[in-house]
């Protein structure tokens, strides 16, 4: 059993949550076919609300490992048939060796259209650290990322309510949207900082549109093309300075755990004609939509 939060002691996350359930599902603990506890004795063991156990056990499912999730008894551990759909795996684990597989071309281009740059930025790490390490070595690497502009009132992350209805947590929400993406862009110019320090020619640029995208999109050198639907939902979200709260319930979408589906270039007429087409709407979207400018 984990340990409940207490006072001094910090709360697990979803994440974390979900790493442990993991675990006892992966290691044989939880068996496939088995349910799981219900929410309620989740929450009692992990010491936290219900909503960061529905968040975790949401997690699990985009992994597919779970099913049955929210059919008003608790889910089912998926068995090893289920585990599996037509190649996709979760953004967080498919994308860092995919870019490590671009990486290794003299001349590296990347597209990326999403919601914010979280996953992207934790993808980036093994490439990066392999050119540091001399592994790999590019002459050249260009990202180009598109996300929503920032200050508007999108569709998510949202108030559950809606917009409109309570001002403090509409700016607080706006608030914490644009802290997140301001705090992504800044290490990832620092990244592309270091690899020009270490004698790669390097390049970030990001533009911005209206709108929040309904899938993100990786486009790898124009020879792949990694696609995701975001799947709207609630979730239990930290906000800062909104009347003392910790976290509070929005509408949004999963970052890490969106699930992925790949296509190349080399899988056949199919495949390419499909990575043609997605490598030309992002191009469309880049030079006659998107703008330098939130």
């Amino acid at each position: 059993m984990v340990n409940a939060g207490t006072e001094n002691t910090p709360r697990p996350t979803a994440e974390e949550i979900a790493d442990t359930l993991r675990k006892r599902i992966l290691g044989g603990e939880l068996r496939a076919g088995e349910r799981l506890p219900t929410q309620a004795a989740l929450a009692r063991e992990f010491g936290v609300e219900r909503g960061t156990v529905r968040n975790a056990l949401q997690l699990l499912r985009a992994d597919g490992l779970l099913t049955n999730l929210g059919k008003g008894s608790p889910p089912t551990v998926s068995r090893p048939e289920q585990q599996s759909v037509s190649g996709a795996q979760s953004a967080r684990s498919i994308l860092g060796p995919r870019l490590v597989a671009a990486f290794q071309a003299s001349h590296v281009y990347v597209d990326v259209a999403s919601l914010t740059g979280e996953t992207l930025l934790t993808a980036l790490g093994e490439p990066l650290r392999k050119v540091y390490e001399g592994a790999l070595r590019p002459e050249s690497v260009r990202v180009r990322m598109v996300v929503p502009r920032l200050g508007e009132n999108v569709d998510y992350p949202a108030p559950v309510a809606g917009w409109g209805h309570d001002d403090k947590l509409d700016e607080a929400v706006r608030r914490r949207n644009q802290v997140q993406w301001n705090s992504q862009r800044t290490v990832l110019v620092a990244a592309f900082k270091g690899l020009r320090d270490s004698g790669v020619d390097a390049s970030f640029e990001y533009r911005f549109v209206s709108g929040v995208p309904p899938r993100k999109v990786y486009l790898l050198n124009r020879q792949e093309v990694l696609v995701g639907h975001y799947v709207p939902d609630r979730f239990e979200r930290e906000i800062d300075d909104y009347e003392g709260a910790g976290t509070v319930e929005l509408v949004d979408v999963h970052a890490f755990d969106v699930a992925m589906f790949p296509f190349e270039r080399s899988n056949g007429d199919d495949h390419a004609a499909f990575v043609d087409g997605e490598q030309a709407m992002f191009d469309g979207l880049w030079e006659h939509v998107a703008r330098r400018r939130a």
